[in-house]
């Protein structure tokens, strides 16, 4: 079993910026691909961000491109969501997630992924 905590979430002005932060505990999640997803209220879980396990593959939704950045410390089971330029459309509860095979190539559904976090919630007021 994995047990996943995001941190780093909160209140921010648009324009600004916010880390995530994800942590693993239960065993090493080193050799998995790991993502980034969100869900705004009455909406879908939405991916936005996926790392391979080796942390030199990176994937990213369309929406935040060039404003967001994944990346990982494998000595620290921990992935991160660097967020800048933050939106009132990126206001959302995010998830980090684990998924079951060493890289993703193309956008992931929920379904590849084995755990999750309880999420952080993520305020962009105007």
């Amino acid at each position: 079993q994995v047990q996943l905590v995001e941190s780093g979430g909160g209140l921010v002005q648009a324009g600004g910026s916010l880390r995530l932060s994800c942590a693993a505990s239960g065993r090493t999640v080193s050799t998995y691909a790991m993502g980034w997803f969100r869900q705004a209220p009455g909406k879908e879980r939405e991916f936005v961000a996926l790392i391979s396990w080796s942390g030199l593959y990176a994937y990213y939704t369309d929406s935040v491109k060039g404003r967001f950045t994944i990346s990982r410390n494998n000595a620290k089971n921990t992935v991160y969501l660097q967020m800048n330029s933050l939106k009132p459309e990126d206001t959302a509860v995010y998830y980090c997630a684990v998924a079951r095979v060493p890289t993703i190539t193309t956008r992931p559904g929920v379904d590849e992924f084995d755990y999750w976090g309880q999420g952080t919630q993520v305020t962009v007021s105007s």
